[in-house]
């Protein structure tokens, strides 16, 4: 945290302009030493825009450049930071990298801006994942999940939840340190409901667990069924583009094939399989279905494609289980007319020709994974697999001290198992030391940010 970090922020490459960033009590010197315009460095006014040059050590200019400074505490990491908006070439760029760590900067390591940020009381460790949340968002719902996470929605719910179990350790530790003092059995109702009032919490913010999945990796979505009933022209038709080969001829598709689109504001990633039929003489093939029913198995949405064209009982439908609610079951080749057969069933009717039938599609796959709106995700939608564990050790915490409460009512074991859910809690916004933690989030981050 002595140190004065530098990074190149920006991509590396051609480009209008790249930023590069210092941050650290050095860092006015630096720019002191290679930055020269009209006044110094350290008469520059903070938050405003200089245009300067960038000199070598031999006075030469290296580029014209614009400096902007942020003086700690009112910076992104709390310190005095730097950024240089430079010409966007790879060699100028690099150029003035090594003339900042030449002169005292060192390379920034991943995450290293942002956990300062963290260090320093910018930004609580919801926030800080949320950045990166914020620079994957790949959707708009996913966007606008990052960016709520980020205002702090998260953290403050978390915080709320600690401070609540704050004062239930207190109220019961306080009974341990002063056993003369009997709870009387209103006050020992009322703990027990703030006890299932957390938990419920806890329980509601692991019920958007599935959510946040969602956002960041994508809804997996498998496009099965026979040979021929057109899985691939289904790709293409949702994508847009003709992304798989399509043929008359049976067992074209021999290996999977992906392609990411978003759907209502919601990522998925189409998986086009193999045709499934019970028997081929064609090993290729062969290994093309073992891999789809490897898909069906990770599926969280199965597009079912049968020919809608033929009777029910002539067609090859493929063994999924009943009634799950991610099985959608499309009907295709509506536009040579639907057998009666299939009127009995919830299939979709669609062509893949004409396109109808599509929009209706994009709706069941949405709602198949999704229970939310489309206006907006939920302030607590996007809770990553690290807050889930934390969570779920949390919750289990209390369910352990409910227990121990209704058994026998030992304060040192409630006490215990309060204070286990503490700790996971505070795991989630960093309230507690989590070297462990910073170092697996951290390392996730490009240099630079």
């Amino acid at each position: 945290m002595t140190d004065t970090i530098a990074a190149i922020s920006t991509a590396l490459g051609e480009a209008a302009i790249s930023v590069l960033r210092l941050s650290g009590p050095d860092s006015e010197i630096i720019a002191t030493k290679i930055f020269r315009s009209k006044q110094p460095v350290r008469q520059l006014s903070a938050r405003s825009v200089t245009q300067g040059r960038i000199v070598d050590d031999a006075d030469r200019t290296v580029d014209e450049v614009l400096l902007t400074i942020f003086r700690g505490p009112a910076s992104y990491t709390g310190e005095d930071v730097i950024e240089i908006s430079a010409h966007g070439g790879i060699l100028v760029t690099r150029r003035i990298y090594e003339l900042l760590l030449t002169n005292g900067a060192r390379a920034a390591m991943p995450g290293e801006f942002t956990q300062r940020a963290f260090l320093n009381g910018k930004m609580d460790l919801t926030q800080a994942e949320a950045v990166m949340d914020l620079i994957h968002a790949q959707s708009e719902l996913s966007l606008q999940a990052a960016a709520q996470q980020l205002e702090g929605r998260l953290g403050t719910e978390a915080g709320s939840i600690r401070e609540d179990l704050l004062q239930l350790v207190a109220h019961v530790e306080a009974y341990i340190d002063f056993p003369d003092e009997d709870i009387d059995p209103d006050t020992g109702a009322a703990l027990k409901l703030r006890m299932e009032s957390i938990h419920a919490r806890l329980c509601s913010l692991l019920d958007t667990a599935e959510h946040g999945r969602i956002l960041r990796s994508g809804a997996r979505t498998v496009i099965c069924g026979a040979p021929n009933v057109g899985k691939s022209s289904l790709l293409n038709a949702l994508s847009g583009q003709d992304r798989a080969i399509v043929s008359p001829q049976a067992g074209t598709t021999r290996d999977t094939i992906e392609e990411v689109l978003h759907i209502h504001g919601l990522p998925f990633v189409l998986v086009d399989t193999a045709g499934l039929r019970t028997h081929t003489s064609d090993f290729i093939e062969s290994e093309g279905i073992q891999r789809t029913k490897r898909e069906l198995e990770r599926a969280d949405v199965i597009i079912e494609v049968v020919d809608g064209s033929v009777p029910q009982d002539e067609a090859h439908r493929v063994p999924v289980t009943p009634g799950k609610r991610g099985h959608l079951l499309a009907l295709n080749k509506a536009d040579a007319g639907l057998h009666p057969s299939w009127g009995s069933t919830s299939g979709l009717s669609l062509s893949c020709q004409t396109g109808v039938g599509l929009d209706l599609l994009r709706s069941a796959m949405r709602d198949a994974v999704w229970s939310g709106n489309d206006s907006g995700a939920s302030p607590l939608v996007a809770i990553n697999a690290r807050h889930q564990r934390c969570f779920q050790r949390a919750a289990e915490a209390m369910e352990d001290a409910e227990e121990a409460f209704e058994h026998d009512g030992t304060p040192e074991l409630i006490a215990f198992e309060l204070r286990d859910a503490l700790q996971a809690v505070g795991e989630v916004t960093g309230r507690v030391d989590v070297e462990e933690v910073l170092g697996a989030i951290f390392s996730r981050f490009c240099i630079g940010k």
